[in-house]
């Protein structure tokens, strides 16, 4: 099996060269309460998550003694996967190596046609790839119960030929609508309903159940639209984006559509979108901005000691779902100081816009799959979990 995902994107710029709740339900655009009953003697599971310089990791357990990983939390992708020992070729991981021989749960899975293992390929953009074997194992976070939440016979990827990832996570948790996702294997009892709130640095959190569910005051919400060609993203509708007093529809644009046309994607840490729109959005950030450009032809780069200098941006969702965005969560500064670069990409029409994980900087993001919304409420995520 070969999954074509998205480009990772790791934004390096030197300027010396040319990331209890309430138990109320948001429903649609409102702050009616659920109708939904849950068994919270069960608890809601959730897991600690870290911050590592682009990416989000989250922190479970695998396998039977439990051996602790840290994998980049991918709202944009299906598969669970971690490296496996012993290696053909792996890629430089910080932490120790999960190893199957020492696990009493590990077992492989055997494919339908034929009696042996069934292998996987995942290929990520940018020559990322992971290959290996699929396997059941347990998988073990957190609950509010007290008592760790065990997931037995869990489907992931053993990876034994991976490349082109950073040495800090040890694979990708999987967290979209497909059928071997984290979220989905939780079964029924937690239907889909997972938050997470996302800040430039620490710990924080991710929450699944009745404690995913994203209420209260200053929420938005914003329809989910599943397409049949990807039906694992989750795909929102963007109208359009305002630089500034600067609004730039999305109507009379490729860009426009009624039913989906950016995927929120906490694995991906830019912004993209089709270049003819993404244009227009960089012509309106050029018309504020007095200082001197930086010379790079793939970003809208600016020398510029002060992120004070840059233009708010805010992101219009269908069903009014207007987030005003902080200036971190649209301007990066270079590793050495001195100059800031917008957090748009400009892509090709037939790549997917993605709404990534620095956009969603200190927003509680909940995710409700059964009723299709996926919520937004402006918060102090770094202090949230303290």
């Amino acid at each position: 099996m070969t999954t074509k995902i998205r480009s990772r994107d790791y934004l390096k710029i030197e300027a010396s060269s040319p990331q209890g709740f309430t138990i109320d339900l948001i429903h649609r655009r409102s702050n009616a309460s659920s109708s939904r009953v849950f068994n919270t003697q069960l608890g809601s599971p959730y897991a600690d998550t870290v911050f590592d310089t682009y990416e989000y990791l989250m922190k479970l357990q695998i396998g039977t003694p439990p051996f602790e990983i840290e994998a980049v939390l991918d709202t944009g992708s299906e598969h669970i996967w971690t490296q496996c020992l012993p290696c053909v070729h792996c890629y430089n991981q910080t932490a120790p190596i999960f190893d199957p021989s020492k696990s009493s749960t590990f077992k492989e899975i055997r494919c339908d046609t034929h009696d042996h293992s069934c292998p996987y390929e995942l290929v990520y953009g940018g020559k990322s790839y992971t290959k290996g074997t699929l396997v059941t194992e347990t998988v073990t976070i957190h609950s509010t119960s007290g008592q760790p939440f065990v997931m037995p016979e869990t489907i992931i990827g053993c990876g034994r030929n991976n490349s082109g990832f950073k040495p800090g996570f040890a694979g990708v948790v999987g967290l979209d609508r497909g059928p071997k996702s984290l979220i989905t294997q939780m079964g029924g009892e937690y239907p889909g309903l997972m938050s997470y709130c996302f800040a430039g640095k620490g710990t924080s959190k991710i929450n699944f159940g009745a404690n995913a569910i994203v209420a209260g005051d200053g929420v938005v919400s914003t329809t989910v639209f599943v397409k049949t060609a990807k039906p694992g993203f989750y795909y929102l509708n963007l109208d359009a984006v305002s630089v500034g007093n600067t609004r730039i529809e999305t109507v009379g644009t490729p860009f426009h559509a009624l039913k989906g046309n950016i995927v929120i994607d906490s694995g991906s840490t830019l912004t993209y979108f089709p270049e003819s729109y993404c244009n227009l959005v960089r012509k309106a950030v050029e018309q504020v901005v007095t200082a001197v450009r930086f010379p790079r032809s793939d970003i809208l780069c600016y020398y510029s000691k002060t992120i004070d200098i840059f233009p708010v941006i805010t992101m219009h969702f269908s069903g009014g779902a207007d987030l005003v965005l902080d200036k971190y969560n649209m301007y990066v500064a270079s590793n050495t100081g001195g100059v800031f670069c917008l957090a748009i990409i400009c892509n090709s029409p037939i790549e997917e816009a993605i709404f990534g994980n620095r956009a969603q900087n200190n927003f509680l993001v909940g995710y409700d799959s059964s009723s299709l919304l996926v919520s937004f409420k402006p918060t102090n995520c770094s202090a949230l979990w303290n």
